[in-house]
């Protein structure tokens, strides 16, 4: 068992259940503050981005160009891990054209309508999210096995985009059933997916975790996903909540922040 499996579970466990806490939200005020949200996403990108481009992808190149047995080895370190960021990017790609959802602004709907529309855009939304969170709850474990100061940041990220997930979860649920308890218990079971990914993660890598290609393809791969959720989902849904300069202001706080972090801590 590696040394930090039972953190990196706990990590990504409360990632998840971030979308829980954006059900309860969802059936008490409805809808958070638009320039709260979109400062939130924007900041939630601005951290996985910098963790992406400054953290993952280094060590990776790093870690091929060991594997190779270095001696000028970095050239091809640089295009191997570059071709498996792309890869992990493309694979996010097949994920959300196969499966896609949205988490935009809410509009409001009359609590108890029973309206059968609103029911399936909640059900679809907690099923397209909770496939989503299975490759953000295994870049959360295998980070925190490597680095668990990287992982506990990158278990922030994805809890601060998981609220408003949770959010569009539980809203039309609400107001298609007028149950709260439905509609926390969709938010719940989308958010429970983030360490069911962990635990996947786990079998499929903890077998060959010490093969010298294993980690630095992990990183790179998990870079690739966190660049493409904040490009494709991130950035866009901050955007939608119609806050002008909020998200951007999100991003470059978020990306201040890991760097203050990542230097008071080297």
């Amino acid at each position: 068992m590696p040394e930090h499996f039972w953190l990196a579970l706990a990590f990504t466990t409360v990632a998840g259940l971030a979308t829980a806490v954006g059900g309860l939200l969802g059936i008490i005020i409805k809808r958070p503050g638009a320039r709260f949200l979109g400062f939130a996403l924007g900041f939630s990108a601005g951290v996985m981005i910098h963790i992406s481009f400054v953290e993952l992808l280094p060590e990776a190149m790093e870690d091929f160009e060991t594997a190779l047995g270095g001696n000028g080895g970095e050239h091809a370190a640089f295009a191997i891990a570059h071709l498996v960021l792309f890869a992990g990017m493309i694979c996010y790609f097949f994920i959300d054209l196969l499966v896609p959802h949205e988490f935009g602004p809410q509009e409001d709907h009359a609590v108890g309508a029973g309206d059968s529309s609103l029911h399936r855009t909640g059900v679809l939304t907690a099923m397209g999210i909770g496939i989503h969170n299975f490759p953000e709850g295994m870049a959360t474990f295998v980070a925190t096995l490597a680095d668990p100061r990287l992982g506990l940041a990158i278990a922030v990220a994805i809890a601060i985009h998981n609220i408003p997930e949770g959010v569009a979860v539980a809203v039309p649920m609400y107001s298609a059933t007028g149950s709260r308890a439905r509609a926390f218990l969709w938010a719940l079971v989308a958010g429970l997916t983030e360490p069911a990914g962990a635990l996947i993660a786990g079998l499929l890598l903890l077998p060959v975790i010490q093969h010298p290609v294993v980690m630095p393809t992990t990183f790179a791969v998990i870079a690739g996903i966190m660049i493409a959720i904040s490009l494709d989902e991130l950035v866009p849904s901050a955007r939608s909540y119609g806050s002008e300069h909020a998200p951007i202001i999100g991003a470059i706080s978020g990306m201040a922040v890991m760097a203050l972090s990542l230097w008071l801590l080297a």
